[in-house]
């Protein structure tokens, strides 16, 4: 069942990494990116992995919480055996 609770929440936090992957890169060019005003030395696809996985952990921050608050309050507040 545990595992079945992991792929809930990465699945859809994959696919939604995926869709603002597509669209911010649409609209930022990696190469315009600065840190604390000076330009970031990265190349373009070392900034899209990085964007991928910090969109990814969002995401899976986001359907955990979904998750957690979907339960039962039952659930919730039966002791622990």
């Amino acid at each position: 069942m545990q595992a079945r609770r992991w792929m809930w929440i990465l699945w859809p936090a994959f696919l939604l990494a995926c869709a603002l992957e597509v669209l911010v890169f649409a609209l930022v060019d990696p190469g315009d990116l600065n840190w604390r005003g000076e330009a970031l030395h990265a190349s373009r696809q070392a900034v899209y992995t990085a964007g991928f996985f910090a969109f990814w952990l969002l995401a899976t921050g986001a359907s955990a919480l979904t998750l957690l608050l979907a339960r039962p309050g039952d659930e919730l507040n039966t002791p622990a055996d």
